[in-house]
C-alpha cells in the first residue's frame, strides 16, 4: 500500500475505457485551424468572447518562456497558482453536460471545473520538459465534502506532489488524508486505487 495516497496500484496500458481523456487529447492535437473559429476583431475591450482564447494562450505561452528555467518544487508552486487563478465553473453549467474534459484552449475560453484544472496543468509541465511518466490525472473522493474531485499528482525530486485547484499550496500526497484516489492516468497507462478502508 504504497502508492498515492495509501493506495495499492494496478496499472494497465488499456485505454479504451477513457473516452473523455482520449477525446480531450484528440481536440488539443488538432491543427490550429481546425481549432477554432476565426475571431474577427472587434471594438471595445480586448480578451472577450473568443478572443479570450488567444489572450489566454499568449498569456500561457509568455509564462512558459518565463520558466523554462525553473524546476522542481518551484516550479510545481508557480503552476499551481498560475491556473487556479481561474474561476471555478462546474460543467452542466459551462458545457450543459454532466462531465466534460476541457482542453487548455477551452480553459482559457469558459474556465472550468476540477479535472481541467488538473488537465492544463499537466500539459504546462509537459511543455516545461516534465516527463509524462512523473504525472499522473488523479480522479478521487474528497471525504470531507463527499464529492468526486480530481487533482494532478507530479514525482519530483523524490517525493510525489499534488496539485490541487481547491488550495495553492503544493504538498506531499502522503499528507492528504481526505482523500481516497478511484484511478489515475497519464498518455500511456492508467492505474485502479485500493485502498484499505479502515472502521471508524
Amino acid at each position: 500500500m504504497n502508492g498515492l495516497f495509501g493506495s495499492r496500484e494496478i496499472p494497465s496500458s488499456n485505454m479504451k475505457s477513457f473516452d473523455k481523456w482520449t477525446e480531450m487529447w484528440r481536440r488539443h492535437n488538432l491543427p490550429r485551424s481546425e481549432k477554432e473559429p476565426t475571431v474577427e476583431p472587434v471594438d471595445g475591450p480586448p480578451c472577450r468572447g473568443l478572443a479570450r482564447i488567444q489572450c489566454g494562450r499568449d498569456a500561457w505561452n509568455q509564462f512558459i518562456t518565463d520558466h523554462t528555467e525553473s524546476s522542481g518544487f518551484d516550479l510545481l508552486e508557480a503552476v499551481n497558482e498560475y491556473m487556479n487563478k481561474s474561476p471555478y465553473i462546474v460543467d452542466p453549467v459551462n458545457w450543459g453536460i454532466p462531465d466534460y474534459w476541457a482542453t487548455p484552449d477551452e480553459f482559457f475560453l469558459k474556465d472550468g471545473d476540477c479535472e481541467d484544472y488538473a488537465i492544463s496543468k499537466y500539459i504546462t509541465l509537459k511543455r516545461l520538459g516534465v516527463p509524462i511518466d512523473r504525472m499522473r490525472l488523479v480522479i478521487l473522493q474528497d471525504e470531507n465534502l463527499r464529492t468526486a474531485h480530481a487533482v494532478l499528482a507530479v514525482e519530483s525530486e523524490g517525493e510525489t506532489y499534488i496539485l490541487d485547484n481547491q488550495v495553492d499550496a503544493v504538498l506531499p500526497h502522503g499528507q492528504i488524508l481526505h482523500y481516497r484516489p478511484v484511478y489515475s492516468i497519464n498518455e500511456t497507462t492508467w492505474w485502479l486505487h485500493q485502498v484499505k478502508r479502515f472502521s471508524r
